[in-house]
């Protein structure tokens, strides 16, 4: 191949790259799930907008795919306190989370933020507002923690991963988790516990 047509070929392909890349939709990041408290998670809105505009039942609420290592069971968790509402609704200041027992099941859902008849999300509008805490037992913990930092897809009407074909993916997640060293002080301090006992 000549110089010439080398060079061509080479700004075909890269042009195709940036046109392509261009079409593809950079997702905001519209939720923060914090679990840098030991035996808590807090989920706090960012100002990120929505990719779609969705109406849908809140009790069936949003999905943070890949959020878990493993399936698992039921949460048993307790609200501490929380507004975490869509930005378009009215929050009941009772927001829930529900993990699925289906066998293939790796995601987190919160339900149940408004008394709205409808949860309602806009392409290009604030997607979600406040926060919520939720107090959890150390084997809930563990299994929040396990993957690390990480962010994954949020899902809109869906509360397990059986409702996804007829979701819809509005903005992502992502999740802060303890540093090792901080892991490290907690283990420590539960087997001195253990030890007092």
């Amino acid at each position: 191949m000549s110089a010439k047509r080398t060079i061509r070929w080479c700004v075909a392909v890269v042009g195709a790259l940036l046109v392509g890349g261009a079409s593809a939709q950079v997702l905001d990041e519209l939720l923060i799930v914090d679990l840098s408290v030991p035996n808590q998670v807090t989920i706090t809105a960012t100002t990120g907008v929505s990719a779609a505009t969705v109406s849908g039942n809140d009790g069936i609420g949003v999905y943070l795919e890949n959020f878990y290592a493993g399936p698992g069971g039921l949460l048993f968790e307790t609200l501490i306190s929380g507004d975490l509402s869509s930005f378009l609704d009215t929050p009941n200041n009772s927001p829930m989370l529900y993990r699925g027992l289906l066998g293939d099941d790796l995601g987190l859902n919160i339900h149940s933020w408004t008394d709205d008849s409808t949860a309602d999300f806009v392409v290009g509008t604030q997607a979600f507002t406040g926060s919520a805490t939720w107090s959890l037992d150390a084997d809930e913990y563990s299994e929040m923690i396990a993957l690390g930092n990480r962010t994954g897809n949020l899902w809109f009407p869906a509360d397990t991963v059986v409702d996804l074909p007829d979701a819809t993916i509005i903005g992502t997640y992502r999740v802060i988790v303890p540093e090792p060293a901080t892991l490290g002080m907690l283990a420590v301090g539960v087997l001195v516990a253990l030890r007092r006992r």
